[in-house]
């Protein structure tokens, strides 16, 4: 009978084809280089790091750590789709997915994924913070009225963004606009 060879959990992590990372209190423990490529850094600048240095302002960093929270701690697992920040500061399109290593505690530790999805979602510069954080939550398919709710606005202070948002990208209809976001050919 052969005799199975170990299997290297380094290596694999190394070179998953998918941005990855260990965190601690939302800040990078460890990450492999396909994570590093992707943000512009290299892993010895990114380890030990805040979060805060991937997302595109300090507000979208603390209101997505909110947002996650109650969501991870009651299933122990998150995943969305958001707007992140390279190193030169160009934002894009990125799939977040993760696991709470701690059930009591949604950031205590973690493990996470990233997926840079640029080449199919296009960023649009002009956009604000709140539009842009706005923007994800449509994208999900969450409606005004369920944004509000979970962002603490209210359900008109969404419709005035989702207004904004129609006009800045030229659509003509709700649908329209979610193409627009999701950059649908």
């Amino acid at each position: 009978m052969p005799v199975a060879t170990p299997i290297d959990f380094e290596s694999i992590f190394q070179l998953a084809p998918i941005g990855m990372c260990v965190s601690q209190n939302r800040r990078i423990s460890a990450c492999n280089r396909a994570l590093a490529s992707m943000f512009g850094y290299q892993q010895e600048d990114l380890v030990g790091q805040s979060f805060l240095i991937l997302y595109p302002s300090p507000d979208e960093f603390e209101r997505t750590g909110a947002r996650i929270e109650p969501i991870i701690n009651a299933t122990g697992t998150y995943s969305d789709e958001r707007i992140m920040k390279r190193a030169n500061q160009e934002l894009f399109w990125c799939h977040v997915t993760g696991r709470s290593l701690n059930p009591a505690n949604a950031h205590a530790s973690g493990i996470w994924t990233f997926d840079d999805l640029s080449a199919k979602r296009k960023v649009s510069q002009e956009l604000s913070t709140r539009e842009r954080e706005i923007a994800a939550l449509l994208a999900e398919g969450q409606t005004s009225k369920l944004i509000a709710r979970n962002l603490h606005l209210s359900p008109r202070t969404i419709e005035m963004h989702r207004s904004k948002l129609m006009k800045k990208l030229n659509a003509t209809t709700s649908s329209d606009l979610i193409n627009k976001l999701l950059r649908i050919n």
